[in-house]
Parts: structure tokens; sequence; C-alpha cells
């Protein structure tokens, strides 16, 4: 794992250097800001093996912006673009014996923030901490990559509402899912879906992705506005959708719209795209595809599209490929 340091008042608010060191346990205090006020960040990354026999990675410089401004958001140090780069090389590099054949899975990387320093009063952490751990993953959803997934609209707990955190990928957005997303698998649903917390109407996301819904050539997908996470990978989407002839939507995408849709996928660095093969709501269950059990031709197209991109199988007309070994 590759570890660097900042502390604000010893050294004057500069990240050490970094380095790669045994993956294992951090040392920090009970008393460690992250572990009673929350101040931890994180972002979620592959490194793949392409056609062209190299280990690459897919706009790490999207996960660098997203860490800062979540950092931001709360009052943390971040580290800098050219140290947040540099770490995700050293690790892959590190680990490069991990990183799966090509077309066999890839190696996530998880860079991970914390507010490591002691403080007992709430206030931001005097010293922080960055570390960038990886595993070699498969398929997210059990079915396999492109099987079509269940989905059960939330009607009782919200994700986010205005204001909040949606919009930052912090440590705590997620263990609040928990409890809905374990419900919904008792169910035999892959995932919940949340709608907005102001009026209950429109889609927001799904636990750890984002959400897309298609009608003929328009795919529409809810806006950013604070309660959704910007995906790097729903951004990649949205260009490759437009550069191949589609119009696409940031627009608030109701229940009834959903359900009246062709076709519904889901997008996320895990889940790359995810066809979704039915979504119920209020005990009514829409079935999307053509045929049951197989990707629709748009979800499959787009996926098709952005793998063929970051495993080098197609041009990379927008420069996103970031080649490490």
């Amino acid at each position: 794992m590759f570890v660097a340091t900042c502390d604000l008042e010893a050294g004057g608010g500069i990240w050490t250097t970094g380095e790669i060191q045994p993956y294992g346990p951090l040392s920090m205090y009970p008393s460690a800001q992250c572990l009673n006020y929350g101040q931890a960040v994180f972002e979620g990354m592959k490194a793949q093996r392409s056609a062209q026999g190299r280990v690459v990675l897919f706009r790490p410089d999207c996960n660098a912006e997203r860490m800062a401004q979540g950092a931001a958001r709360l009052s943390m140090a971040s580290p800098p673009e050219d140290l947040f780069l540099r770490g995700v090389e050293a690790t892959v590099k590190a680990n490069q014996d991990f990183v799966p054949p090509a077309g066999r899975g890839s190696l996530y990387l998880r860079p991970l923030l914390l507010g490591s320093g002691p403080i007992l009063g709430l206030g931001p952490a005097s010293s922080y901490t960055f570390v960038i751990f990886c595993a070699a993953v498969g398929a997210y959803f059990k079915g396999g990559q492109l099987t079509p997934i269940d989905l059960i609209v939330e009607n009782h707990f919200h994700r986010a509402a205005p204001g909040g955190m949606g919009g930052t990928k912090c440590a705590g957005n997620y263990s609040p899912v928990l409890v809905t997303q374990l419900a919904a698998k008792k169910e035999g649903y892959a995932d919940v879906v949340y709608l907005d917390a102001k009026t209950d109407t429109y889609l927001e996301e799904v636990s750890s992705c984002n959400i897309f819904a298609v009608k003929g050539k328009t795919i529409k997908t809810p806006p950013l506005g604070g309660t959704i996470l910007p995906g790097v990978t729903r951004r990649s989407i949205i260009d490759l959708a437009r550069q191949r002839g589609y119009t696409v939507e940031e627009v608030p995408l109701s229940v009834t719209e959903a359900m009246e849709a062709d076709e519904l996928f889901t997008t996320g660095t895990a889940v790359v795209v995810s066809p979704v093969g039915s979504l119920t709501y209020k005990g009514e269950k829409k079935q999307f595809g053509e045929v049951v059990g197989q990707p629709g031709k748009v979800a499959l197209e787009l996926y098709e599209t952005l793998t063929g991109l970051q495993q080098e199988k197609l041009p990379d007309s927008f420069g996103w490929v970031y080649p490490v070994c």
C-alpha cells in the first residue's frame, strides 16, 4: 500500500512524498478525528491489462479532482493531484502481479483520505493520512457483469437531501444504505433506488451507482445538484453516448418515466455498465429488455464501447486512458 501524511502544525501543511509499504494496520489514537467525527473520503478506481499488453488506468485525474472536492466539503487537507497520481501509479506497479489477465477482471484501487490527527472537541484534524490499497476483483453483482439486475424503489429512507453530503464520496454516505440494501437482497433484489428527499417523485441513484433511462434515442439521467455522486463512469458514458448519436439529458427522472422507459442501466467504477432487468415500485414490477436475462441494446452498446476504450481495444479519442506499466 502507499502511505503519505500531512501535519498542519508540525509539518506546516506540506505532504510527505509518500512511500510503498507492506499492506497492514494503520496506527492512530482512539481520539483520531475520523474515528469520532467522520473526516474520511475515498475513491474507487481500476487498473487493468489492456489489449496492448500494458497496465492502464482510466481518468485518474477525475478521481483526484473528486477527492479534493470532497475533502474541501469536510474541511480536510487534500493530497495534491501530482501526489494522488504518483501514489496510484506506485501502488499499481507494486501490485502489478495481481492485475488479472486482460478481460478477466481488474485491480480495484482504493485511495483513502483520513483525518487521523487526534482531537476531542468537534473540529478538523490537525494531521491527515492518505492511503492507497488494492485488490483483484471480478464482476460487482453476483450474477455476472452483464446479467440484468432487479431493483426496487426505496419508499422510506433517503440517501441524501439538498444541501447535504450526497454529492461527496465521504465514508459516512455508505453504511446508512445497508439497512435498505440488505433488506432488498433478502427479497431477491440486487439493490435499491433512492428517491429525492423533497418530493419522493424522482429517482436519484442506486446505493453505489448512478442510473440512466433510455427511450428511443434519448437517454436521461438525474442531474448533479449535490444529492447524487458525480460518477466518473457516469460522466464518461454521457460523453460516449453523445458521440454515438444519442441525445443525453441530465434532468429529473420521475418513477413514472423510468417505469415507461425502454431500458434502464446503472453505471459506476465497480459495476461499469449494468443493465436493469426490472424495477419494482409500490408492488408494481416493470420488466425491461426484449429477452429476459439479456442486456438491452443500448446498455450493451455503451458497455462494449466503454470497456473497449478502457482496454485499448478501441481508439481513445478522448485521451482518457492512462498507461502505468
